[in-house]
């Protein structure tokens, strides 16, 4: 869960990166700037309390063992004790401390009344007790007393003297720095990060507009067709890296729309050639098949041999006008003729194809389920006809005998289209005819295909006709479960 919401936080763009980026290096750099001077500032303020205590001295806890050491005016004799401190020429605040054998006898702070009171506690005693004596500043942190600096040195009797100042105004300053620095670093930050996040969105914006064109490319369709290219990239400095990228892209898009023009050429020609050669094989394959059927009703005696042949003859020129007649009508879906646009019921389509396939192959087991209401779509009868005539034909040709083929016309495919189904139990469409299942000229088995098999154009004719009617077709296979679909608008 963690990993997740840090990767959702995590900057996606280079945009929002770069003002990350640059908002964490100024973060780093005010921290280091506030955290240097926060030290120096303590520093020097602390060298100045050192310096105070080294001109104190030790006077102030000596007076505490001493009182002859001052003056003694009629309203100091109060009764207490801690009034014996000689306060003169002492900061307030000035803590003085008297430690015979490690035990705290003597303490009083110097204030601006008469109460000098000093309540320490145990843990202060000990803290106090601890302190080297050695002539030398250091820090204690009291509980009744807050933070001082300490100075212990011997005193005349054995005992220790401690005088002390508090850090009391040190930290005061220091959090009135602190305070600074965090409103005038907070106001930087922001300040440098909306600046710089719109510095960057306009160094970038030629990085986007390449970003665009590029996306603009791929939402072409550059399967087919002739393609027309979206504008180039503008021209931007080609020092800096996203004017590298830009001219990058322009010569790539200048190459492909070079490669594309002529793959459009070539395939103009060739279904130019391929729709030119069609028309003109009509007539004589006809002419032939005429001829064929003219000599075989010839009354008079004719050898078997020519006879056979005659029908070789016939029966080759009717199948080649079959497949002059597909590629002639792909070569018309191709070149994008309209096809009629007109209620077709698909429902009876369907009715007859079943019944057409019956009829041409006994030996399978056909089964056929239809919606209760008449299924209809907008589309060319004859076309969707054809679609039907050859997916069964496909299942029928492609399946040893006894196979069971189902038809099933699904009108809840989706709220867009209907759905036909073409269904078998056969061996399957092998694995590497799968993908180029809908191309033209594929066999099953291309090194041999089977006798009576066609030539490879059905499915293609059907993917054709299917797409010109703005539907799609989809094919599942595997042992023992084939299943061609053809979407169709409603």
């Amino acid at each position: 869960m963690i990993r997740r919401a840090v990767a959702r936080l995590r900057p996606r763009t280079l945009r929002s990166r770069l003002t990350v980026g640059l908002v964490v290096l100024l973060a780093v750099s005010c921290a280091a700037v506030g955290v240097a001077a926060v030290l120096a500032l303590r520093g020097a303020l602390t060298e100045q309390i050192d310096q105070q205590l080294t001109t104190a001295g030790n006077y102030f806890p000596a007076s505490l063992e001493h009182p002859a050491a001052r003056p003694i005016k009629p309203s100091d004799h109060d009764g207490d004790e801690q009034q014996r401190g000689d306060t003169r020429h002492q900061t307030p605040g000035t803590l003085g401390v008297r430690l015979v054998n490690g035990k705290v006898f003597e303490r009083a702070v110097v204030r601006a009344g008469a109460d000098m009171s000093a309540n320490l506690s145990r843990a202060d005693k000990a803290a106090l007790a601890a302190v080297p004596v050695d002539n030398k500043p250091h820090t204690v942190e009291l509980s009744s007393l807050s933070g001082y600096r300490v100075v212990a040195c011997q005193g005349k009797d054995h005992d220790v003297l401690i005088t002390g100042l508090p850090l009391h105004s040190v930290e005061e300053t220091v959090g009135r720095l602190e305070l600074v620095e965090g409103i005038v670093f907070g106001c930087a930050l922001v300040v440098v990060g909306v600046a710089g996040a719109l510095g960057v969105r306009w160094s970038l914006r030629p990085l986007r507009q390449v970003a665009a064109t590029a996306v603009a490319v791929t939402r072409l369709p550059l399967a087919s067709g002739e393609v027309a290219l979206p504008p180039r990239a503008p021209d931007s400095d080609p020092r800096s890296e996203v004017g590298q990228v830009g001219t990058a892209l322009n010569l790539m898009l200048g190459h492909v729309e070079d490669a594309l023009s002529k793959r459009h050429r070539s395939e103009e020609r060739l279904r130019s050639f391929a729709a030119d050669a069609s028309h003109e094989l009509r007539t004589p394959v006809a002419s032939i098949r005429g001829h064929a059927e003219l000599a075989l009703r010839h009354p008079g005696p004719v050898p078997p041999e020519v006879t056979r042949a005659l029908d070789r003859v016939a029966a080759e020129s009717g199948r080649m006008g079959e497949m002059v007649d597909d590629l002639l009508l792909l070569a018309r879906l191709d070149a994008g003729r309209p096809l009629e646009r007109e209620p077709v019921d698909l429902t009876r389509l369907v009715l007859d194809g079943v019944d057409d396939a019956r009829a041409a192959g006994p030996d399978h087991r056909w089964t056929l389920d239809l919606p209760e209401e008449p299924v209809t779509v907008p589309g060319d009868a004859h076309r969707l006809q054809q679609v039907v005539a050859n997916l069964l034909a496909n299942a029928r040709v492609h399946t040893p005998a006894g196979t069971k083929v189902s038809v099933r016309l699904d009108d809840r495919a989706d709220a867009d289209s209907v759905a036909l189904r073409v269904s078998d139990d056969g061996p399957g469409v092998p694995d590497e005819v799968r993908s180029t299942v809908f191309e033209r000229f594929t066999h099953a088995d291309r090194r041999r295909p089977r006798a009576g098999s066609g030539a490879g154009l059905g499915l293609a004719i059907v993917a054709a006709v299917i797409d010109a009617h703005g539907g799609r077709m989809q094919v599942e296979s595997r042992p023992g479960a084939t299943e061609f679909t053809a979407f169709l608008p409603r």
